[in-house]
This record gives structure tokens, C-alpha cells and sequence, in this order.
């Protein structure tokens, strides 16, 4: 802002009675160009002021157009994530819900053929010890045979070495009686040859 000067020079050649009313003149026009000068820096001020607040004004409807479009961005990927969020936790629920039933399914199985193994291991159990008791009584009675076939043939045995004593002292008996109806004959001869010799 520029300010001229607000007392003129005081002139040489006015007479002391025009001085005031110079001095006044020359400060009345000081004044007036002061005034102008001022106006003239108060419009430029304002019109550097409108300037500034139209380029303010076009800078933040700018940036509030930049700040809605960002906003309006973030929040369409807030959006998206919090659909991608919800579709990956359907997803995940699914798939836990999925492989829940699955090791249930698994789990039945498993207990059913675990059911079955045990009734099978019974039945094995029941068909083992029927089939050792059906031995069993098997050997029972092989061993009630063989000692009763023992005894008979311990029986017969012993009658058959009865008969074979029996009919080895008859037979002995005959031989000796045999023997002594030979020495009976016998004698008589060897008496009758031992006379004859001289």
C-alpha cells in the first residue's frame, strides 16, 4: 500500500497570509490522493481477496469433490470387504458345517464297525469255546474208549496168558506123562539088554 504524503512543501513564494490556505490546499490534495491511493489499494486488497477466495473456494470444492470421491471409494471397499468378510465366513461356516458332518458320518461308521467287530469277536469267542468243549468232550470219551479198550485188552491179556499157562501145563503134563510111559517102555528093554550082555 503506498501512502503519498500527508504535508506538501511549504512554497517559498506564498506571502504569509496565503500560507494556511496553501498549506491547507496542499493538504486537502495529500489527503485526496492519500484517499485515492487507499481506495485503490482497498479494491485491489478486495479484488486480491475475491481472487484468493475464489481460488479458496475452487480448491476446496476441489478437494471436497476429491474427499467425496475418496470417501465414496472407501467406502465401496468397505463394502466389498465387509462382503468379502461375510462370504468368507459363509464359506468357512460351510465348510466347518461340511467337515462336521462328515466326521459325524465318519464317526458312525467307525462305530458300527466297531459294533460289528465286537459282535463278530463274540460270536468267535462263543464258536472257539463251543468247538474246545465239543473237543473236549471228544477226548473225554476218545480217553473213556482207549481205557476201557485198554482194560478189555488188559482183560483179554491176561485171559489169553490163562489159557496159554493152562495149555502149556497140559501140554508139560502130556510131555511128562508122555516121557514117563516112554521110560516105562524104555526100562524094561535096558533091564533085559543089561542081562543079556555077559
Amino acid at each position: 500500500m503506498r501512502a503519498g504524503p500527508i504535508w506538501g512543501p511549504e512554497p517559498s513564494s506564498v506571502n504569509d497570509q496565503d500560507k494556511p490556505a496553501a498549506t491547507a490546499q496542499a493538504e486537502l490534495l495529500s489527503l485526496k490522493q492519500t484517499i485515492a491511493m487507499l481506495r485503490h489499494d482497498l479494491a485491489r486488497a478486495r479484488l486480491d481477496m475475491e481472487q484468493a477466495m475464489h481460488r479458496a473456494d475452487a480448491a476446496a470444492s476441489t478437494e471436497t469433490t476429491q474427499l467425496k470421491a475418496a470417501i465414496s471409494a472407501l467406502r465401496g471397499e468397505l463394502e466389498e470387504s465387509h462382503a468379502a468378510r461375510a462370504r468368507a465366513v459363509q464359506q468357512a461356516y460351510a465348510s466347518c458345517e461340511d467337515e462336521s458332518r462328515q466326521l459325524k458320518a465318519t464317526i458312525a461308521l467307525l462305530r458300527e464297525q466297531l459294533e460289528s467287530a465286537k459282535l463278530d469277536k463274540d460270536r468267535s469267542v462263543v464258536q472257539a469255546l463251543a468247538s474246545a468243549q465239543s473237543e473236549i468232550a471228544q477226548l473225554h470219551g476218545t480217553i473213556e474208549a482207549l481205557r476201557s479198550l485198554l482194560e478189555t485188552t488188559k482183560v483179554s491179556r491176561e485171559e489169553a496168558l490163562s489159557a496159554l499157562r493152562a495149555e502149556y501145563q497140559a501140554e508139560v503134563g502130556q510131555l511128562q506123562s508122555m516121557l514117563r510111559n516112554l521110560r516105562d517102555i524104555l526100562e524094561p528093554t535096558a533091564s533085559r539088554q543089561r542081562i543079556q550082555r555077559p
